[in-house]
């Protein structure tokens, strides 16, 4: 009875194990799908495909219908924090 349990455990060890790496192989290549895409995107537009020009495209300032950055908060929106204890 004890071999047969610990059969039964390794066979759904097993299929439980195929799983996983048949799952983490889908989520590799979706994954390498959209950089591929992203890639011919930005190929098509003319920009480069980096990381650090990501990173640039982040940090510039958007000008929007406001016509300034998109911070939404005026810098003297918040003065001070109060905290209380509740008992």
């Amino acid at each position: 009875m004890n071999t047969l349990n610990q059969i039964l455990r390794g066979a759904l060890f097993l299929v439980l194990a195929v799983f996983g790496m048949a799952m983490a192989f889908i989520f590799m290549v979706s994954t390498a799908i959209a950089v591929a895409i992203l890639y011919v995107v930005a190929r098509i537009k003319g920009r480069p495909f980096g990381v650090k020009a990501y990173w640039e495209e982040r940090r510039r300032p958007r000008t929007g219908a406001t016509g300034g950055a998109r911070n939404p908060f005026r810098p003297n929106d918040v003065t001070d924090v109060e905290m209380r204890e509740l008992r």
